[in-house]
C-alpha cells in the first residue's frame, strides 16, 4: 500500500476528558495525545492560567472552565485534583457523566474515592494511583514520559465490571506503564509504608536540621537525596497523608519497632552488622525505573495503519525531503494499527515533517 491513502488506526476513545490539569493530569493529556489514544482531549480546571499553559503547551485539545452537559460526550474521564479535593469534584460531575464512560482516577489513596464514587453510582468507575511523580508540579513539567514504565495500581471493588478494569488496564498499557491490579485497601497499606512513611521520615529529619543550625553545615549529598521527598507541595502532601491516616499510623508502629531494635542492635555489632547486609540486599534489589529521555518538543507521533510497509513510507517520505530522523520508537501496536514516534533535531523540522506527511494522508501530532 502507498502512503498516499494510509487508513490511521481507530483511537481507544473519541472523547477524553482529564479534570485537573496538573503535573499528572496533564502527563495523562500528554500519553493520550502523543499517543493517538483519543481523538480530542479536553483540559477541566477551575484555574484560567492552567488552562490558558495548558492549551498553550499543547497538553490538551481544548478547554472547559466547569463541568456541564458537554461531559455526556466524554467516553474517557480521568480526576485528577489534589487528594483533598478529589471527592468534591467528583460529586461535583458525576450528574454529567456519560454511564458508559470509563472513569479513573490518579489519586495516591484509594479506599475513600472508591467508596464515594460507589456512593453515586458511578458504575465504569476504576480508581488508579501512577506512581510517578517530581518535585516540579504544574502543567508546564507534564510530559508524557514520566508514565512511562512507571507500575500503575488499579484497585477495583467487588461491584467493579470486569469490562471497566479491562478498558483500564487497556488504557495503562497504551499508556506505557505497568498495571497492577489490586484491592483498595491493600493498596493503601503498602503506600502508607512506601511513600507516606518516608514522607513524614523526611519532614522528621528536616526538622531536626531546622532547629540546629550546625547540622545545616553539613547536611547535603546523602541526607539530601534521603530527605527529597519532603521538598514536595506541602499542602498536597499533607492531604495526602491525613486521607491516610489510618494506614500511615499502622505503619510509623512497625517503624518504631525497627528503630527500637536498631537501637538495641547498637550493642550488638554483629546484629547490626546483619541488619546492615540484609538493607543493602533489599536496597540492591530495588528496580530502576528508565524514563524515556527523549525532548518532548522535538517529538512527531504518527499513526500507522495495520498494513506492510508503513514506517518504511514514513522513513521514506521524510529521507526524500531531507528531514533527518535522529530516534524512531514504536510507542503502541493494536489490532488496528499503532503509533511510532519519531525524534527529530529541532523544531522547525518537526513542523516540517509533519505537514508531509500529512500531506501523504498520516495522521500526525507534534510538541514542536
Amino acid at each position: 500500500m502507498s502512503a498516499a491513502s494510509p487508513s490511521a488506526p481507530g483511537p481507544l476513545f473519541e472523547t477524553a476528558v482529564v479534570a485537573g490539569v496538573g503535573l499528572i493530569g496533564g502527563s495523562v493529556a500528554l500519553g493520550l495525545r502523543q499517543r493517538l489514544l483519543a481523538r480530542r482531549v479536553i483540559g477541566l480546571d477551575a484555574s484560567p492560567e492552567v488552562l490558558r499553559e495548558a492549551e498553550a503547551l499543547g497538553v490538551v485539545d481544548e478547554v472547559r472552565a466547569a463541568p456541564g452537559e458537554w461531559l455526556r460526550g466524554a467516553d474517557l474521564v480521568v480526576l485528577a485534583a489534589p487528594m483533598r479535593a478529589l471527592a468534591p469534584l467528583a460529586r461535583e460531575l458525576a450528574p454529567f457523566l456519560n454511564p458508559a464512560a470509563l472513569v479513573t482516577d490518579v489519586g495516591s489513596v484509594k479506599g475513600g474515592i472508591a467508596a464515594e464514587m460507589e456512593r453515586l453510582g458511578v458504575r465504569h468507575f476504576v480508581a488508579g494511583h501512577p506512581m510517578a511523580g517530581s518535585e516540579r508540579g504544574g502543567v508546564t513539567h507534564a510530559r508524557a514520559a514520566l508514565l512511562e514504565n512507571a507500575v500503575w495500581v488499579l484497585t477495583p471493588t467487588d461491584h467493579t465490571p470486569l469490562t471497566a478494569l479491562s478498558r483500564a488496564r487497556t488504557l495503562v498499557e497504551e499508556l506505557g506503564a505497568a498495571p497492577v491490579v489490586m484491592p483498595p485497601d491493600a493498596h493503601d497499606a503498602l503506600v502508607a509504608t512506601i511513600s507516606h512513611l518516608p514522607y513524614l521520615a523526611s519532614l522528621a529529619l528536616t526538622h531536626m536540621v531546622a532547629r540546629d543550625e550546625r547540622l545545616s553545615l553539613l547536611a547535603a549529598g546523602g541526607f539530601r537525596d534521603l530527605t527529597r521527598v519532603a521538598s514536595g507541595d506541602p499542602r498536597m502532601s499533607r492531604d495526602m497523608v491525613v486521607e491516610n491516616k489510618g494506614a500511615l499510623r499502622e505503619a510509623l508502629t512497625r517503624f518504631r519497632r525497627q528503630l527500637e531494635r536498631l537501637e538495641a542492635d547498637l550493642d550488638e555489632p554483629e546484629e547490626l552488622l546483619n541488619a546492615a547486609r540484609e538493607g543493602k540486599r533489599t536496597r540492591d534489589s530495588l528496580p530502576i525505573v528508565r524514563r524515556s529521555l527523549l525532548p518532548q518538543r522535538h517529538d512527531l507521533v504518527v499513526a500507522v495503519p495495520d498494513r506492510p510497509n508503513q514506517i518504511g513510507a514514513v522513513t521514506q517520505a521524510l529521507g526524500a525531503a531531507g528531514v533527518n530522523i535522529k530516534d524512531i520508537e514504536v510507542l503502541a501496536i493494536r489490532e488496528d494499527g499503532g503509533a511510532i514516534r519519531l525524534g527529530l533535531e529541532t523544531p522547525e523540522d518537526v513542523a516540517s515533517a509533519a505537514a508531509i506527511l500529512q500531506a501523504a494522508g498520516f495522521e500526525v501530532r507534534g510538541r514542536g
